[in-house]
């Protein structure tokens, strides 16, 4: 303990203006007392925490016991010499917080524990005080100086308690990647199912019956990983992070992942079960490449199963255009602004299967100009368009094109 100073004004301690030869005094009986006084306050602490592991060291002796002697004598000795402040013993302190955090278990009882033992170590040094006639303002420094001390000992025990947990959350991650390697692999080696379960029991992740795999997109290279619960396997180390959804399809299960996946864009495939993970992870990239050339509203996480007609239609791109090429043929004389006309009538008449109203109102335009481009889509296609093969591949590119945005938006049927 050392002189307080206030601006140009110095206040010695009342510690420091103790006679030499009492803090001697104190000092020598102190440490004298202190393997005593060590296993006082252990013996209190198993009393208190019966649940409490007892380590031991090489030598056989409870490391607890070896840390509050230790940090006891490093204590009297500071108050002996007076000299800055008390280094808290090293390691000892760090593997109580590191020990603690490896077992799952908070800090609050060992910061607790901590508490209790300077509770018993001040009566001890009161009682030596008394014996030693140290004035008592000496002995309220020696209390704040006590757990000033105390808070050393918990920075110490809190370091370790990180470093812990750092670890185990990096063990966590390996070995949920490595599962989630093996649960989108497109091919396996052997039975996969057992290696699965394994690896699910290593990080305790319940092996679910259906999975969906979602595809994220970051708002910001920097941006935090999505608080999605413990329960989703997330893998923020590709480009775009992965996650495995268990039981997409539980209740309460969407809410939460909206939540979660606020402010993110993305995709998750559709619900699967656990075998067929990569399958749902294919849908999930194939919606995203559509995201990323706003052939797909972007923006938000969407789920693959509202938008089965946009991943059909625009996924097999060749073979879609050229089957256009063949089937809209008819169209290449007429013109770009006619033509897109009358295949956007083409597309309302086979939608609706309706008569001229029905499908004026769908393209909001005069009844009698439908019946006129009815009469020249019949010219153009002939027989053909009674085929049921060819009205079906007709509507098939043709929904393709509206979905591009190369057709008009029609009006909702009512």
């Amino acid at each position: 303990m050392t002189a307080a100073r206030t601006g140009t004004v110095t206040t010695r301690s009342a510690w420091h203006d103790v006679p030499r030869f009492q803090v001697r005094r104190f000092a020598a009986i102190a440490m004298a007392e202190a393997p005593a006084l060590a296993e006082e306050i252990l013996c209190e602490i198993q009393r208190e925490y019966p649940h409490l592991p007892v380590v031991l060291d090489d030598s056989g002796e409870p490391m607890a016991l070896v840390g509050i002697r230790r940090a006891i004598e490093v204590f009297v000795q500071h108050l002996e010499h007076s000299e800055g402040r008390p280094t808290v013993p090293p390691n000892v302190f760090q593997d109580f917080g590191r020990g603690e955090g490896l077992n799952g278990r908070s800090l609050d009882s060992l910061q607790a524990i901590y508490r209790m033992g300077v509770r018993l170590a001040w009566r001890r040094f009161a009682d030596i005080g008394q014996r030693v006639e140290i004035p008592p303002p000496a002995m309220y420094e020696l209390v704040d100086a006590g757990y000033e001390y105390l808070d050393g000992l918990v920075d110490q025990s809190v370091r370790g308690y990180a470093e812990a947990a750092a670890r185990q959350a990096g063990e966590r991650l390996r070995l949920q990647r490595r599962l989630m390697e093996l649960l989108l692999a497109e091919h396996h080696r052997g039975d996969p199912a057992e290696a699965l379960t394994e690896r699910a029991a290593r990080i305790g992740w319940p092996l679910p019956a259906k999975v969906a795999v979602g595809v994220l997109l970051r708002p910001a290279r920097e941006a935090m990983a999505p608080a999605v619960g413990q329960g989703v396997l997330l893998d923020m180390e590709y480009e775009q992070p992965r996650m495995v959804v268990p039981e997409p399809d539980a209740a309460g299960r969407s809410e939460l992942m909206h939540r979660a996946l606020a402010g993110w864009s993305g995709a998750i495939g559709p619900p699967v079960p656990l075998a067929d993970a990569a399958k749902s992870l294919r849908w999930a990239e194939a919606a995203v490449r559509l995201m990323e050339r706003s052939l797909l509203p972007s923006g938000e996480v969407l789920y693959c199963t509202e938008h089965t007609e946009a991943l059909v239609l625009l996924q097999p791109e060749e073979l879609i255009d050229d089957l256009a090429l063949r089937c809209l043929a008819p169209l290449t004389h007429c013109g770009p602004t006619h033509g897109r006309r009358l295949a956007e009538t083409l597309l309302a008449w086979l939608e609706t299967r309706g008569g001229a109203p029905e499908v004026a109102t769908r393209l909001g335009v005069h009844p009698q100009t439908v019946r006129y481009r009815l009469r020249q889509i019949r010219e153009l296609w002939g027989d053909e368009i009674d085929n049921p093969d060819r009205r079906f591949e007709l509507e098939l590119v043709l929904r393709a094109q509206r979905l591009r945005g190369e057709l008009g938006v029609m009006r909702a049927r009512r």
